[in-house]
């Protein structure tokens, strides 16, 4: 069922640093406390590791180390988030440690604005959002992996791409 009604669409909020930014929920399998993970080996250092979840092994991204390079302050407030990662004729699940995912906001998706500044390699970051009480980024899951981090993650569904 889509995540929508007349006043817009659901986000789940969460903050990195001092930040707020969002996911949409139609983009959001689960919300989990955080779970002990198996470390990747050869992985970028923002890759947390692997768990089972349900049957499915399931790779974790640190998004706070990905982003600013220091990880995620464990809190009871940070989640280990799942999420639909889509890939070529499939979608598997990633999880996204997340600081302070405890929060929904809901707009309408074209209340997200470009802000006109270059991302560099952080393709992952969307628009913006002006809230009352300040901005919030807009984070987009399908690009989150880039090609070499995806081919690790998830070796059996490369072959088809």
């Amino acid at each position: 069922m889509p995540a929508r009604t007349a006043r817009g669409r659901l986000y789940l909020q969460f903050r990195m640093g001092g930040d707020r930014y969002a996911l949409d929920v139609q983009d959001v399998v689960e919300v989990l406390p955080l779970q002990r993970l198996k470390q990747v080996p050869e992985a970028p250092g923002w890759v947390a590791g692997v768990f089972s979840h349900r049957g499915a092994l399931v790779p974790v991204l640190d998004l706070a180390v990905l982003a600013f390079g220091q990880p995620a302050q464990v809190r009871t407030s940070t989640r280990l988030v799942l999420v639909h990662y889509p890939l070529a004729d499939e979608s598997r699940w990633l999880g996204l440690i997340l600081e302070q995912a405890t929060d929904t906001l809901r707009c309408s998706p074209e209340a997200f604005r470009d802000y006109g500044l270059e991302q560099g390699g952080a393709r992952y970051l969307g628009p913006v959002y002006q809230a009352a009480d300040g901005l919030v980024q807009l984070i987009r899951v399908v690009d989150l992996l880039p090609n070499d981090v995806r081919a690790l993650l998830f070796p059996a569904t490369e072959g088809a791409a």
